[in-house]
């Protein structure tokens, strides 16, 4: 009796114990709805306290000549290193191919195709120009001859890997001249050199040809010193931006520094990033109220469908604007 009486209450402090564990997240995350301090967005009613101090306040070019006075040691640029056993193209893959859909922003992007580089490297293919593939979020169309110079890139790499624009046309008749026909392999994130060689390239020997979709943070972050070196060199040689966007940030740059004749043509350029594809992605809330939930929601439904909508995915701005994963606004920056 006493055995059984034990081993109930044992049973009993479990159950609570998991309870809590379970309830306790929860309210957690129920105390940041918008009582805790600094879970509500209210730097627009700060900065309309201070705007006449603001206006005021003559002091702001002192303190903006001070910042060019101060001298900060630069970090010596180095040129992206060979190791051991840099690689050198090998002929004998001239008849495999690799297709990769780079996805997501700019970033992911210019990241996805030093990548592809890599892997085309790694299982001795010919790589096919990366396709940038279209955001229902950004409806970006341009390809990757519209942002960066397709030549340039072939030239470059050609040591190392064979690149072209378009597949041999016996193989695109195969698949009835549609990329999309090609059987795409969808790949682990984050996948080690190992991943590739055992699973991607027996379908590739296979096949001829494989497609990966999607391609983003397709690869591990550590390589061989070989592999790394083609990724620093594809990133920092290969990849040049066209004439179009070349000549654009010319004329950019020349305009900022006219402007800028008080300060010896030294000028600070910020990307706030605050645009609508990124507030709708990072879950937090200012001060829109009720309409800006919605359209968020519209932005969080059409650029990713149901990932934020998931049983797991639980969204808490309060406790993501206490925790400083919210995206500055423009009227953040002024006041910083």
């Amino acid at each position: 009796m006493l055995h059984r009486r034990n081993f109930l209450l044992l049973v009993s402090v479990l159950y609570l114990t998991g309870l809590i564990s379970c309830v306790g997240p929860l309210f957690s995350l129920l105390q940041y709805s918008g009582l805790a301090t600094g879970a509500v967005y209210r730097s627009h009613e700060i900065f309309q306290k201070l705007w006449t101090d603001i206006e005021a306040d003559n002091s702001s070019s002192i303190q903006l000549s001070s910042v060019w006075i101060y001298k900060r040691k630069l970090k010596e640029q180095k040129p992206c290193s060979f190791g051991t056993t840099a690689s050198t193209k090998d002929s004998s893959g001239a008849n495999l191919y690799l297709i990769v859909d780079a996805n997501g922003g700019l970033n992911q992007q210019r990241s996805s195709i030093c990548n592809a580089v890599v892997i085309a490297a790694l299982l001795n293919a010919t790589l096919l120009i990366p396709r940038l593939e279209f955001h229902n979020a950004w409806r970006d169309s341009s390809e990757f001859g519209d942002i960066y110079d397709e030549d340039h890139f072939m030239s470059t790499l050609k040591d190392y890997i064979e690149v072209v624009k378009e597949l041999p046309t016996e193989l695109m008749e195969r698949y009835d001249s549609n990329i999309s026909n090609i059987q795409n392999l969808r790949v682990q994130a984050w996948a080690p050199p190992r991943y590739y060689l055992e699973e991607v390239y027996p379908v590739l020997f296979k096949q001829r040809v494989v497609r990966i979709s999607p391609f983003a943070n397709r690869l591990s972050m550590h390589l061989p010193s070989h592999l790394q070196f083609l990724r620093c060199f594809s990133n920092y040689e290969a990849l040049k931006f066209s004439l179009a966007i070349s000549e654009l940030a010319k004329k950019l740059v020349k305009r900022m520094i006219e402007r800028s004749s008080n300060y010896g043509g030294k000028y600070i350029s910020v990307h706030l990033r605050f645009e609508e594809d990124m507030v709708a992605f990072s879950c937090c809330s200012y001060d829109g109220g009720q309409v800006e939930k919605s359209e968020m929601d519209v932005v969080r439904e059409k650029g990713w469908g149901k990932k934020f909508k998931q049983k797991y995915r639980v969204i808490a701005p309060g406790l993501n604007r206490k925790n400083g994963k919210c995206p500055m606004t423009p009227v953040e920056d002024r006041l910083a």
